[in-house]
């Protein structure tokens, strides 16, 4: 059984001297989901890998999607039926052996209008999906009557719909799979860094042979050399292929999506639902006791890292899902607002809902390799196309990919773990509603969280203002996650920031207090983390209520962020 590694304050010191001091074979730039399959493909093929991430691992794209693993129905009327196969492909494997405690099976309701040939178009399309994948851990689609659909879907208006088809895909926390992925490559030898930004490359000539690499936190930096340097940077490509001194072999075009979310009760509705727009399709997912609601597909050119959603895009949301419920959405509805931005590869169309999910790599010149584009769904793909592109560079027989039969941290006895719910239970004196919330997370790593209680049964409480998440599943993400600062906590080891009214301003205090012990933090440093946190928060509302994307929209959600190296250490360097 492969033993996970705690990503503590320790880890990250150990590793800061090992990426300064060892000749690595990858190194990978970059920690979202492809970044971190990417470092996951490399160390279970023997090779010695780090990996480094600018910010938090997941903090880009891998934890602001649509949180689907799916083929994509609207691929297959774009005839891109390669991508839809591998897509399913993919999900399968999640679902059966990768990350069956991550990956959990949904249904979608796609409404059906009185057009006389939608239902046998659609069912065409839907048979089509239901095969391509070959085995399957999930229903076939059915075919709905008006009266049927409206059974299991009473929210909506009778008259939205004639009928409809129910048909599955799957979800996951993405945050926390793109989290758990790093941490099995770091189970499996791999060294892996957050708020650790590449600032230039290393060359021997025109060979890239590593990178400058800074700490965030302290301003320090150090030369991590490797035979490859592999660019998982999402819109972030083109910076790095431009400080390699070349153009690159393609360019990525960033798309921003906007999702909200609402409490659950807002819409009567055992299943989600799928709704054709003038753009693209609209996803109602459902979510524990919420709905994600999305997305939006428009250009984004302004600060990569702090995208923005405005008035305009959530209007457009809420618009086009008041089309078909009986009782509309407002404003008020609203617990939470996330925007991400997707890096699609240019040049086929000048329309950001048009251009290609699938995936390119490159090997612009000797010692990089850059990969961009693709899906989420199809990260594992994508991580061993670039690490059998790297090859060249490695040298020596390097092996082929086994991470198609490398389950996740916490999916090994995780099945067996379900079948003991009601057990695990009781010894806890937990509910079992909360028990199987915590497997649904942690899957058998959830005996580390217990561990962490033995001491202290009160870290069995609920976290103040964000009931559904207990007390010791913030102080594990610093013991256990690498989580450095508060948004980390709030924003990706749990969801509070969304999931909450308050959007995690009630929590702030409660978390900040748990965990400063464990990351070193005074009593400055923790009203910093909660003010820097309030701010951001503040930021975003602000932001909301702005009808389109600008500049300084964008330079107010800059401006609490606690990765920001002061002006005063930063001009020393």
């Amino acid at each position: 059984m492969t033993v996970p590694v705690r990503l503590d304050p320790a880890y990250r010191a150990d590793a800061w001297e090992r990426v300064g001091t060892k000749q690595f074979d990858v190194l990978v730039v970059g920690g979202g989901v492809t970044g971190a399959g990417v470092a996951l493909d490399a160390a279970t093929r023997g090779l010695s890998t780090a990996l480094v991430e600018q910010r938090d691992f997941g903090s880009g794209t891998s934890s602001r999607s649509s949180k689907l693993f799916h083929g994509g129905l609207r691929y297959l009327e774009q005839m891109n039926f390669d991508l839809v196969r591998e897509a399913l492909k993919e999900r399968e494997l999640m679902l059966s052996r990768i990350a069956p405690h991550l990956v959990k099976p949904v249904s979608f309701l796609y409404p059906l209008t009185n057009r006389g040939w939608e239902r046998p178009y659609v069912t065409a399309g839907l048979t089509l999906y239901d095969t391509m994948g070959g085995a399957r851990s999930v229903p076939r689609h059915k075919q709905l009557t008006r009266t049927g659909a409206l059974k299991i879907a009473p929210a909506l208006k009778r008259e939205s719909l004639a009928g409809a088809l129910l048909y599955y895909d799957a979800q996951a926390d993405d945050a926390r799979h793109t989290l758990t992925t790093v941490r099995t490559a770091a189970a499996y030898g791999a060294t892996v860094l957050s708020s650790a930004r590449v600032v230039d490359l290393l060359r021997a000539g025109e060979r890239v042979v590593g990178a400058v690499v800074e700490d965030v936190e302290t301003g320090r930096r150090t030369d991590v050399r490797a035979s490859v340097v592999i660019n998982c940077t999402g819109v972030w490509t083109d910076d790095i292929q431009t400080m390699a001194g070349g153009r690159g072999r393609f360019h990525v075009r960033a798309s921003k999506g906007v999702h909200i979310v609402v409490a659950r009760d807002r819409i009567n509705s055992e299943t989600g639902l799928i709704l054709r727009t003038e753009k693209s399709v609209l996803f109602v997912i459902p979510w524990g006791t919420h709905w994600i609601i999305g997305t939006t597909d428009t250009d984004w050119d302004l600060d990569r890292a702090h995208p923005a959603a405005t008035r305009a895009d959530i209007d457009y949301i809420l618009e086009h899902i008041n089309t078909v419920l009986k009782v509309p959405l407002t404003h008020d509805d609203i617990q939470g607002v996330y925007a991400g931005l997707r890096p699609l590869l240019s040049g086929e169309s000048e329309d950001t809902s048009q251009l290609s999910r699938e995936h390119a790599v490159a090997r612009p010149q000797p010692g990089l390799i850059s990969i961009a584009g693709g899906k989420y769904t199809t990260y594992r793909v994508m991580a061993a196309d670039a690490v059998d592109a790297a090859r060249a560079d490695i040298g020596g027989d390097v092996n082929d990919s086994v991470t198609e039969f490398i389950p996740l941290l916490g999916a090994e006895g995780y099945v067996a773990l379900v079948n003991q719910v009601d057990r695990l239970a009781r010894h806890q004196d937990l509910p079992v509603w909360r028990m199987t919330h915590l497997l649904e997370r942690y899957g058998s790593l959830v005996h580390e969280l217990f561990a962490l209680a033995e001491g202290d049964r009160s870290l069995l409480e609920p976290i103040p203002g964000a009931e559904e998440y207990l007390k010791v599943e913030a102080l594990y993400a610093a013991t256990h996650e690498g989580a450095l600062h508060l948004d980390d906590l709030l924003t990706r080891r749990t969801r509070i920031s969304i999931e909450t009214p308050s959007r995690g301003v009630d929590s702030a205090e409660a978390v900040a207090a748990l965990v400063a012990p464990v990351l070193g933090w005074d009593e400055a440093r923790v009203a910093d983390e909660i003010a820097g946190y309030q701010a951001r928060v503040a930021a975003e509302r602000d932001s909301q209520k702005e009808l389109a994307d600008s500049e300084a929209n964008a330079e107010r959600l800059s401006a609490p962020d606690a990765r920001r190296i002061p002006v005063s250490r930063a001009g020393a360097l």
